[in-house]
């Protein structure tokens, strides 16, 4: 004779099963009917469980009925006064137990606030080599569910992409025109420096190794040149700032960028004085959603690191 689990549950009107469903219908079991049926289980009576459930007596009945009528299955049978849980009963205290705690998970980690919108991050290769790892770590830290898309381009493409809401967040170098919406900051303030083989620096035709325009480096080093009256011929022209690393560390040509960045690629300066002077060039934050906190902080953590680098030799 199969043995049954004991429980003071108050009576249940016996209910008897439906037909068979045919085998492939899905049957859905709703929570808050299995959360009904643990807590008469747990209270150890219908009545102790609705002061659990927040139900009344005879809207927890008619829950136990619909349950039943859902799994074709008597989960209680009656003992004089008190209702006993069948075998099935037993079985689905387990289950059920089982059901909610996954439920409970995924409300847990999931369900507490929606899915937040990508934050659309626009930074140089200047920075995107060099103070970008440690900012995603930073910002990962604070921010885990926090989708992030990141672009790495030239300043001029990053501002069209910002006017055009592309973009939430840009780092980028050199000043720019007023702004249709968004703010714009200038985080520091540094002095473009000379970069390459010194051996080349007394050749007749200075060579130049330059990224294609639009470019402020390249701009302000030829007028510099020309201003200068220095003769000069471009040697290598790429697109991407790997190229041109390459070619300083070859030692075909001079350029220039700033010490933060010869620094960080261990790329020679030039000792100041042995070429014409350069300008000073900016670094603008832009921000086109300064009230969300996602943006605000990683616009933080990109002002601190890119004002820490190193400025001058």
């Amino acid at each position: 004779m199969q043995s049954t689990t004991r429980h003071n549950v108050m009576p249940l009107r016996a209910v008897a099963g439906p037909a068979i469903r045919p085998k492939h219908m899905a049957t859905n079991v709703p929570t808050d009917l299995l959360r009904s049926f643990i807590a008469i289980v747990d209270a150890g009576s219908m009545a102790r469980a609705t002061g659990v459930i927040l139900l009344t007596q005879s809207a927890l009945s008619l829950q136990m009925k619909r349950l039943e009528d859902l799994l074709q299955q008597r989960l209680f049978q009656r003992s004089g006064r008190s209702l006993l849980l069948t075998a099935a009963g037993e079985e689905l205290v387990s289950l059920g137990r089982r059901l909610l705690a996954l439920n409970d998970r995924i409300v847990a980690s999931l369900g507490s606030e929606p899915e937040p919108e990508p934050l659309q991050l626009g930074l140089v290769q200047d920075f995107a080599d060099t103070v970008l790892p440690g900012v995603l770590a930073s910002f990962g830290a604070s921010h885990p569910r926090c989708r992030l898309q990141v672009r790495v381009a030239g300043s001029a493409e990053l501002l069209d992409r910002f006017e055009a809401s592309r973009l939430d967040v840009v780092m980028c170098v050199g000043r720019h025109g007023e702004l249709r919406h968004g703010t714009s900051e200038v985080v520091a303030d540094v002095p473009m420096r000379w970069i390459g083989n010194p051996a080349l620096v007394d050749a007749e035709e200075l060579p130049l190794v330059l990224l294609e325009p639009p470019c402020a480096f390249r701009t302000a080093l030829l007028e510099s040149l020309d201003r200068a009256g220095r003769p000069w011929r471009i040697v290598l022209e790429t697109s991407t700032l790997p190229g041109l690393r390459a070619a300083l560390r070859a030692g075909i040509g001079i350029s220039c960028r700033t010490t933060g960045y010869a620094v960080s690629e261990e790329l020679p300066l030039l000792a100041p004085g042995s070429l014409p002077p350069l300008p000073r060039i900016d670094y603008v934050l832009l921000n086109r959603a300064p009230e969300r906190a996602p943006a605000l902080e990683i616009a933080r953590l990109l002002t601190e690191a890119v004002s820490a680098r190193p400025a001058s030799a």
